[in-house]
């Protein structure tokens, strides 16, 4: 009896030894040293890939896209998106889940409707005739042919903050005419924020809204003009 009771208490100290050096390993050494080196060598993104306006306040992240909208009016559900801006891919995020319709951080995720669903239908006609409403002009009118995909479909998390250069360009007249632009200064400054493939194959080009918005707030305020700032997000 005392040699088993011996045999348990060594086995519950050995336990318990392990227990501490783990935690204190894993726990506490790792995380620091891992941390450590993230700072080191990538601050920018271990601090969230933050990006800041001309005066130096954040207003976003490039991991996390964001809306660009109106006040809401009273009896609105929903702000009315500002066309002066370009707007990203809808964010439906998990459908009908009411926490994280607008690129809300409390949930991620995509819709999960299958190709022939009525709910995903109506979403990408209602997105589509949206789109072609929106960016038609006086001197130029979408095409229903001309919208992307990414125009009318949440991306798997739902808070993708990049469009396509497609998307982008279609976006492109309504900005120039809202701001009173040159349609070829605008489509400069597409061209300056198109990412191209990561190492020339991987991924597709993408625009970051975020940082294209920055730029064209940047450029009125270089023409004289004014504008709305863009609001940090979160």
């Amino acid at each position: 009896m005392n040699n088993s009771a011996a045999n348990t208490g060594r086995v519950l100290w050995a336990g318990l030894r392990a227990l501490l050096v783990l935690t204190v390993v894993c726990g506490v050494l790792y995380p620091l040293a891992v941390t450590g080196l993230a700072q080191g060598l990538f601050p920018h993104k271990a601090n969230g890939s933050e990006i800041k306006d001309a005066s130096g306040r954040t207003v976003g992240s490039e991991l996390i896209g964001q809306r660009y909208d109106l006040p809401t009016k009273d009896g609105d559900a929903t702000p009315a998106p500002d066309l002066r801006w370009f707007q990203p891919r809808p964010s439906n995020g998990l459908g009908s889940n009411t926490l994280n319709t607008r690129y809300d951080l409390i949930l991620s995720g995509a819709t999960n409707r299958s190709a022939d669903n009525a709910d995903l239908i109506q979403w990408v006609k209602a997105a589509k005739a949206a789109v072609i409403r929106d960016n038609s002009t006086a001197t130029h009118t979408v095409r229903p042919e001309d919208v992307p995909a990414d125009a009318v479909t949440s991306s798997g998390s739902g808070l993708d903050p990049h469009i396509s250069p497609e998307y982008a360009t279609l976006q492109i007249p309504r900005v120039a005419e809202r701001n009173g632009l040159p349609v070829p200064q605008v489509e400069q400054l597409v061209a300056a924020h198109t990412d191209t493939r990561l190492l020339g194959f991987i991924g597709e080009p993408r625009v970051n809204v975020l940082q294209l918005n920055l730029a064209l707030k940047e450029r009125l305020r270089q023409k004289g003009g004014r504008s709305t700032p863009i609001a940090p997000a979160g």
